[in-house]
């Protein structure tokens, strides 16, 4: 029990150090990976930048851990998800294993209710997306995507047959 609140001041500036450190590494290492590694593209970036808090907050806590360690298990994440990403700008097939497709929930002001079961949405979330449009009636909205990253992109009016931006949603749904 002792050492409870104050483990001497070797031990307080070598986890100042430390933190500091890894601090800078992880924003170094995202800096030069690019700004994919910090968007909100898919489950895997989420994933990538909850191992990369944990990490450090592991790094930060646990003096078993060395600070080359932690930034070792930095850089290797973010190599990864790096990797992960140029395959998938590359490879439609790759991309298709690691990302889902958007999701056609409302075309021409009709819901589309079993897509809204598979992806598990409620006209409630649904009603909200549109007043944030600004829209107050549901059936005034053309299309409602639901986005890979969760979000909801909302067309009030689609002009002709021409699929535009909706291409990558799936063909049934047109």
């Amino acid at each position: 029990m002792e050492n409870i609140f104050f483990d001497g001041w070797e031990s307080f500036w070598r986890e100042l150090i430390k933190i500091v450190l890894a601090y800078i590494s992880i924003v170094f290492f995202l800096r030069i990976s690019g700004k994919r590694t910090l968007t909100k593209m898919n489950a895997f970036d989420l994933i990538v930048t909850i191992a990369l808090g944990s990490m450090l907050a592991a790094v930060s806590l646990n003096k078993n851990i060395a600070l080359f360690d932690g930034v070792i298990a930095f850089m290797l994440l973010i190599f990864l998800q790096y990797i992960l990403t140029w395959l998938s700008v590359r490879s439609k097939k790759f991309k298709n294993i690691i990302t889902s497709n958007p999701s056609l929930l409302i075309y021409k002001g009709e819901l589309l209710e079993d897509t809204m079961i598979k992806e598990r949405i409620t006209l409630d979330e649904l009603n909200m997306a549109v007043r944030n449009q600004g829209i107050s009636d549901i059936s005034k909205v053309d299309v409602l995507i639901l986005e890979t990253t969760g979000d909801i992109s909302i067309i009030s009016s689609v002009e002709g047959d021409k699929k535009g931006t909706f291409t990558g949603i799936k063909k049934d749904q047109f």
